[in-house]
């Protein structure tokens, strides 16, 4: 009898733990997808694609970034497109006052975002629910706002990129770019991975559930909480230093409240609090978009009943779709 059981529970560990295989396999899946994108486009002769798939892996990344604050801190944010945004013109200010080093221009954009998210962080934290919100939205407009003044700059208009960033021989090359982009959001999805696992993690995750708990056991959550959110606001500036240097151009819109919406859309699509799950959304929202362009021209009046009947029946995610997905998350919740 003891043997039966014995190998019953041997079977049932086994079983659990090909089906947690699942979500890793499909991860090295979509890597190997983003890898062949550009052989493929020079087979085929297809620029489009790679066009594409890179702005896929641009929102992505900000999707990412955003979950940070969003999936594992609770920390609803409708300003993360300002992070963006300020990234994307990080490019062209300094470009234009000479500083064309890309290395330079990412050390110059991550320690002036980083003072930004300090700030408005610092300021948002110490509320919470709609008033969180509306204070993140109310830094990205006023942004928005000095931006769209800049006349020297293009106004509302925007601008195109006097100069890619330079970073040497790779300078202008497209799929050095792509591979780059691709790279950082690998090392992105890692480091969410590692810091969800670790006790800044747990704390961070802590702090969503019940904040008083938190507070009661003599761990002050606002350090948390704000590291978290800069740490946020950083991963979407890197974003949008990518799609400046991928499209040659930057505007206003970039830090535009929609732009927002759309971020949190992804996260929510792909899987709140998941690791891969705001790739998963970003790529799957914006493959939507560009199928329902190809059927109809009034693609919009579709694309958004199409988002909330998918939201309402996969409430954690197009990633849940996968076996071994919840028992992935359940494991990361608990640790």
């Amino acid at each position: 009898m003891n043997t039966v059981v014995t190998e019953a529970a041997a079977a049932k560990s086994a079983s659990g733990a090909g089906t947690a295989r699942v979500p890793a396999i499909a991860a090295i899946v979509l890597l190997a997808i983003g890898l062949a994108v550009p052989l493929y486009a020079a087979i085929a002769d297809d620029s489009y694609t790679v066009a594409l798939v890179s702005r896929m892996l641009v929102f992505a990344l900000a999707a990412v970034g955003l979950n940070i604050a969003l999936g594992f801190g609770g920390m609803v944010s409708f300003g993360h497109a300002m992070y963006m945004g300020l990234g994307a013109y990080a490019v062209l200010l300094l470009g234009t006052a000479g500083i064309v080093s890309g290395w330079l221009q990412l050390a110059i954009l991550f320690a002036a975002v980083a003072a930004i998210a300090v700030v408005v962080g610092w300021i948002a934290l110490r509320t919470q629910g709609i008033a969180f919100i509306m204070i993140t939205l109310a830094f990205a407009q006023l942004f928005f706002f000095v931006f769209v003044s800049l006349k020297t700059y293009g106004g509302d208009e925007g601008m195109s990129l006097q100069q890619l960033s330079s970073f040497g021989a790779w300078t202008g090359n497209r799929i050095a770019l792509y591979y780059s982009l691709l790279a950082a959001l690998v090392v992105a999805v890692y480091g969410a991975h590692r810091l969800v696992g670790s006790r800044f993690g747990l704390v961070l995750r802590a702090t969503r559930i019940n904040e008083r708990r938190v507070k009661a056991v003599g761990t002050p959550p606002l350090p948390y909480r704000l590291a978290a959110y800069v740490l946020s606001a950083l991963v979407c500036a890197l974003a949008g230093f990518f799609l400046a240097n991928l499209t040659g151009f930057v505007s206003p819109a970039y830090l535009a409240w929609p732009v927002s919406g759309e971020l949190i859309v992804m996260v929510v699509l792909g899987g709140v609090g998941t690791v891969v799950g705001p790739v998963v959304g970003a790529v799957g929202l914006l493959l939507l978009e560009e199928i329902l362009k190809a059927i109809t021209e009034h693609w919009m009046a579709l694309f958004g009943p199409l988002i909330v009947i998918i939201v309402l029946v996969l409430r954690r995610g197009l990633w849940s779709m996968l076996p071994g997905t919840h028992g992935a998350d359940e494991k990361e919740t608990r640790s």
